[in-house]
């Protein structure tokens, strides 16, 4: 009897010494190191257990074995509490450290650059390239995602044409994977709408213009105009000056964007002279819709220009520009650049 106790006893404590050794070896899991590629993402699904995570992981070759993850996670509830999500694994070096990621449930936060300036069409690329940004709005035309966006339709110009152009907000976004194309649309056209909005109330009351959306249209050409943003309440002034003494606009930017897919870099007199509905040179006031998104700073220029009498501007060859009260002084002006752009390239 004695015996079989002994023996009892040294089995219970071959047993605990197991347990113990056995317990310490999972725990010894969590410093084990993972294979991590340069900016690698890891996509965890609703409802993944410990046994599908450790398949996950062995897929994606982050582990060669990980067969004791499933009982490392039912001994520490705190690290089973996997969040469904996207995460990036940018400085993850060890199995705890990307269980702590997974647990935290903090996605990773991707990015996408809207340029001022740019059209919708070169946007439109942009966005349909965005890593990880589910595409709902491929194969629809500019129209249909006009009506998705929920934009205002309460100025005739915009029933007819119902274009985007103009009304998404340049900026850098930050967005979470299988996010949509359409959310993120959607938060650039409130952005444009707020700010409209802020515009349009502060704005010079004396300003020649109907509405919200012929500001947009007008800072759009102001965009294209110049990028430098002190002198955009300038240009914006000489557009303002030409629209109350009911002289065409005649800028360049418009023709270019009237030209569509023709234009192949530069313009040809045969070019200003052909009528497209945003050529400047041959139609009155403005083009029917905006030709760029414009930023902030050009719709809050165009509510509020300088107090000028400017109605020519021309490149002075410094980035910037030189603005003329008279014919006779722009076409001064406009020689003296041509005298500086021959010798820029006489200099090659």
């Amino acid at each position: 009897m004695k015996k079989l106790l002994t023996l009892l006893l040294l089995l219970v404590f071959l047993a605990a010494v197991a347990l113990f050794f056995g317990y310490q070896h999972l725990q010894g899991f969590t410093s084990q190191p993972v294979n991590v590629k340069p900016n690698q993402l890891l996509t965890i699904e609703r409802g993944t257990t410990g046994n599908k995570l450790a398949k996950l992981l062995e897929q994606e070759q982050l582990i060669n074995d990980a067969t004791l993850l499933p009982y490392l996670l039912k001994l520490n509830p705190q690290l089973n509490k996997i969040k469904a999500g996207t995460y990036s694994l940018n400085n993850i070096k060890t199995m705890g450290d990307l269980l702590n990621v997974v647990n935290e449930g903090k996605e990773v936060q991707l990015t996408i650059q809207f340029i001022e300036g740019d059209t919708f069409s070169t946007w439109r690329k942009v966005w349909e390239n965005a890593p990880h940004l589910t595409q709902t709005l491929k194969g629809k035309s500019e129209a249909e995602i006009f009506a998705l966006l929920d934009l205002p339709n309460n100025v005739k110009a915009i029933q007819e044409w119902k274009k985007v152009e103009g009304w998404l907000a340049p900026d850098t976004y930050h967005y979470t994977p299988n996010s949509t194309d359409l959310a993120l649309l959607k938060r650039a056209a409130e952005r444009t709408k707020k700010t409209l909005t802020q515009a349009w109330e502060k704005r010079d009351k004396d300003l020649p213009l109907n509405n919200q959306y012929e500001m947009l249209i007008l800072a759009s050409i102001v965009e294209k105009e110049t990028a430098i943003e002190s002198e955009r309440k300038r240009v914006a002034s000489v557009f303002i000056n030409r629209l109350n003494k009911k002289m065409k606009l005649q800028t360049d930017p418009t023709v270019i964007y009237g030209m569509g897919d023709s234009y192949k870099g530069n313009i040809r007199k045969k070019d200003l002279e052909t009528p497209t509905a945003y050529n400047t040179y041959v139609i009155d006031g403005l083009p029917p819709t905006p030709i760029a998104m414009p930023s902030e700073s050009a719709i809050f220029a165009v509510a509020n220009p300088e107090k000028t009498d400017y109605l020519y501007f021309v490149a002075d060859g410094t980035g910037g520009h030189k603005f003329s009260k008279t014919l006779a002084e722009h076409n001064r002006a406009v020689q003296e650049y041509l005298r500086w752009y021959r010798s820029q390239q006489n200099g090659k």
